[in-house]
Order: structure tokens, then C-alpha cells, then sequence
């Protein structure tokens, strides 16, 4: 069997990965080291002009070939069309969605610019696997520059109801585009469901009897592959961590007391405004615990150039400002919010000492701090998952206590029963979550897939 070759936004260069090192990078990693495989992408460079070559590293046996985008490029096809209106469409946030023209050519024209760039690179009989929203078109795009390879897509976020992809102008470009491959992978059986019914009312294509696809005159597979992560890997790397300087200090600061963890992107889509109403009332109504838990809140800084990004975390240190002010006492501060991001090792570490984890995204594609806090948990004394609906995870997880993100009381509910869960229960429900882990983990999702695209 040929290579395989990795096309996604960002390439996780080996001198940058020690400090980003996360799942997918590593699911990644492992199947390209099986067939001396290319990871191709944007370098994360603007540059003044257009390079005409890819830079190219060879290292581990791998070969990492990254190119630069031009200012106005970046802005259109990354600022733009990809986190203005293809994210918030994505997340089914219409109201955030920002579409013009502009940003639209300048998408198309950068994943043209990736396929020509990529193209002399290629092998006849490579697999190319493109990775996430910011490249639906570049199968179109390899396509049109002659590649017969076979090519598989995956999408990492939702993929939203045909009423809501209909809003965006040219949706049928990119149902069209993702037609071009010859796999299409979603994280959930509802997020399938979302493309036949687009296929079939947006393209006026099929859902064949064998579960194909067939529409714009191209038969392709299309599947649900959910995403995992190594949860031994994380069990590994979580015990030790607590003997680091940051959480020893940190253990010393809670004095005892229970903590909430959250710990999500600084995203709107992440339901961390909800999150913070939802642990007020928790006070409110569960008096009894003030003084004795904690609510630590990491959210790491993203796109601090987007207004939208900003006013989300003027709004956060607001709210995170008022809940101090109305239930702290001389000794007791109830929220630690912190907008910096720590090691995923030190992350490890904190998911491992919480007796509770708020995950409640409005909606995400998968959601994997869901399934790392499970790993990370100590198997004698687990402690308890909050987890949203809308969250891909919550197909898996129903080891968690699920609970309405849009419901502050809901959520309030939830954590006071997880206050109260039992040990017994809590080791039941983790050892649940646990095997489906483990049945589900990353290389599962990286050979299924692989396995598909054949």
C-alpha cells in the first residue's frame, strides 16, 4: 500500500509539537510513520508574496511540507470565510455568521493554491486524508489538477441541518466539493444524517441502498467516526503530573476542598457564559457548599484579533467578577478564572484532582476534554462528568450526567448530584466510560477510517 498523506490547516511541526502535543496530532503522526507519509498544510506564516515551492522537513522518516499565505489570503480565507461564516454556521450560531463574496473567492483560492502546491509531491498510489472545514474543496481542487488518488475527508465539527447550511449563499459549492472525495467522515450518526438530507434536498442527489452517496454525478462513502483518544496514554501521564511544582501548589490552594474543572477554548461556542450562570446558581440554591468547592475555569485565549473573541472575554471576566463578588468570604473565593493555557501534561494533572467536570458546550463536533477528564481520573476515587448534549462525546459517554447547557438550573441540578453520587456509583460509571474508551480510542478512529478509504 502507497503512502498516506495528511492535509489539514496547521502541521504539527516536530519543533513546535512538544508544547501542543495533543491526540489528534499523535493519531496522526502514527499512521503517517507506518508509510513514510506526507503532512501537508498552511506553515502558519503570512508572508508578502506567494511562495512558489512548499518548504519542505524531513524528520522521524516523515516528510513536512508547509507553504506561507499572503496577508490578504489569511484574511479572506481563514478570517474570512473559514471562522466568519463557515465556524459560526458550523455551530449553528446564524447570527454570527459573516459572509461576503470576497471571503468566498478568497476560500476557493487558497485550497487551489494548497492542490497545486501539493500536487508534484504526489504519488499515483498515495491516500490523501484532508482534515476539517478550512479544506472542503481541496478534493475539487486536487481533481481539477489531474489527481485520480483516492481522498478522504474528515470534519471535526458539527455538521449542521440542511435548514441551517441553506442559509449560507453557495452552500451548493460546498456540498458539490465534499461530493468530490471519495470518503466523507463525520464525528456523529447525526451529523450523517444532517449530509444525506442535504445530498438529498440541497444537491437533489441519493442515499443508495448500500449507503452510498450519489450526487453531482460521483458515488462516495459517507460514515460516522467518532474520534478517541489514547486513554491509557493520558491515565499514564496524569498521576505523575501531580507531583509537579504547579499542582502541588495548586492542591495546597484548595485546602481541601472539592473542585469543578472546566477547560475549553475561549470560544463562543463552548457555553462558558451559560456555565458561569449555571455554577451561580448552583451556589444559590445549594448554599451549603459554599466554603467548601472550588470552580476553576481555563479558557484558553483564541483569535484575540476577532471583536467577537474579545467581547466574549470582557464579558466572562464580568460575570466570573460578579460570582466573586456576591459569594466570596474572607477565606473562601468561590471561581478561578484563568485565560492562559498550561502543558497538556499540567491539564492532565488538574482534570485528574477534580471531583467534577462541567462540559457543556451549545456545540461541538466531539469534545475530547470530555473523554480525557474520564482517563485521567484515579480509578479508586473517579470523579463525576457533567456533559452536554451537544456535544458529539455525549453519544458515548453515558457514564455522564448529561444536562442542558441552555438550563442554568439543569446544570445546577446536575452538579449537586454529583456532590452527592456515591463512590460506588461513581467507579460504575467510570469503568462504563472507560471501556468505551479504550473500544473507541484513537487508533480505532484512525484504522476505520483508513480502513473505509481503502
Amino acid at each position: 500500500m502507497g503512502r498516506l498523506v495528511v492535509v489539514s490547516n496547521r502541521v504539527a511541526l516536530p519543533q513546535k509539537r512538544k508544547q501542543a502535543g495533543g491526540g489528534l496530532a499523535t493519531g496522526i503522526l502514527d499512521a503517517l510513520r507506518g508509510t513514510e507519509g506526507i503532512w501537508f498544510g498552511w506553515s502558519g506564516d503570512v508572508a508578502v508574496t506567494q511562495p512558489t515551492n512548499p518548504t519542505v522537513a524531513q524528520a522521524d522518516g516523515l516528510t513536512y511540507a508547509t507553504v506561507d499565505l499572503t496577508r490578504k489570503d489569511h484574511a479572506g480565507y481563514y478570517d474570512g470565510f473559514s471562522n466568519a461564516a463557515l465556524w459560526p454556521l458550523f455551530h449553528y450560531r446564524l447570527d454570527l455568521v459573516n459572509f461576503t463574496r470576497s471571503d468566498f473567492a478568497a476560500y476557493q483560492r487558497v485550497n487551489s493554491f494548497f492542490a497545486d502546491m501539493l500536487m508534484p509531491m504526489l504519488r499515483p498510489d498515495d491516500r490523501i486524508w484532508v482534515h476539517d472545514y478550512h479544506l472542503i474543496p481541496m478534493a475539487e481542487s486536487l481533481r481539477r489538477a489531474g489527481a485520480a488518488q483516492r481522498i478522504g475527508f474528515f470534519l471535526h465539527t458539527p455538521f449542521p441541518p440542511f435548514g441551517v447550511l441553506a442559509t449560507l449563499p453557495h452552500y451548493e459549492d460546498l456540498l458539490r466539493s465534499l461530493c468530490a472525495y471519495n470518503l466523507v467522515g463525520f464525528q456523529t450518526a447525526d451529523d450523517l444524517t444532517s449530509f444525506h438530507d442535504a445530498v438529498i434536498r440541497g444537491a437533489r442527489g441519493a442515499v443508495l441502498p448500500d449507503g452510498n452517496v450519489r450526487a453531482f454525478g460521483h458515488t462516495l462513502r459517507a460514515g460516522a467516526f467518532p474520534i478517541g483518544i489514547d486513554p491509557d496514554a493520558i491515565a499514564e501521564m496524569a498521576a505523575p503530573a501531580l507531583k509537579s511544582r504547579t499542582l502541588r501548589r495548586f492542591e495546597e490552594s484548595l485546602q481541601d476542598r472539592r473542585l469543578i474543572i472546566g477547560v475549553d477554548r475561549l470560544d463562543y461556542s463552548k457555553g462558558l457564559e451559560h456555565r458561569f450562570k449555571a455554577f451561580a446558581s448552583f451556589l444559590d440554591h445549594y448554599p451549603e457548599h459554599r466554603g467548601r468547592i472550588r470552580f476553576l475555569q481555563i479558557a484558553t485565549a483564541t483569535r484575540s484579533e476577532v471583536p467577537e473573541y474579545r467581547h466574549l472575554r470582557q464579558r466572562l471576566s464580568a460575570l466570573a467578577g460578579d460570582i466573586a463578588g456576591r459569594f466570596s468570604e474572607l477565606d473562601w473565593t468561590p471561581i478561578q478564572y484563568l485565560n492562559r493555557s498550561f502543558s497538556h501534561r499540567s491539564l492532565c494533572g488538574f482534570l485528574r484532582i477534580s471531583h467534577v467536570a462541567l462540559v457543556t458546550p451549545l456545540r461541538d463536533g466531539m469534545n475530547l476534554v470530555a473523554k480525557e477528564y474520564v482517563a485521567a481520573q484515579d480509578p479508586s476515587e473517579p470523579g463525576v462528568l457533567i456533559l452536554s448534549p451537544f456535544a458529539g462525546a455525549a453519544h458515548e459517554l453515558d457514564g455522564a450526567i448529561i444536562a442542558n447547557p441552555y438550563d442554568p438550573d439543569a446544570v445546577a441540578e446536575a452538579l449537586q448530584a454529583a456532590m452527592q453520587m456515591p463512590l460506588e456509583e461513581r467507579r460504575e460509571r467510570w469503568q462504563a466510560m472507560m471501556e468505551t474508551l479504550r473500544r473507541n480510542n484513537i487508533t480505532a478512529w484512525r484504522e476505520n477510517f483508513l480502513g473505509a478509504l481503502g
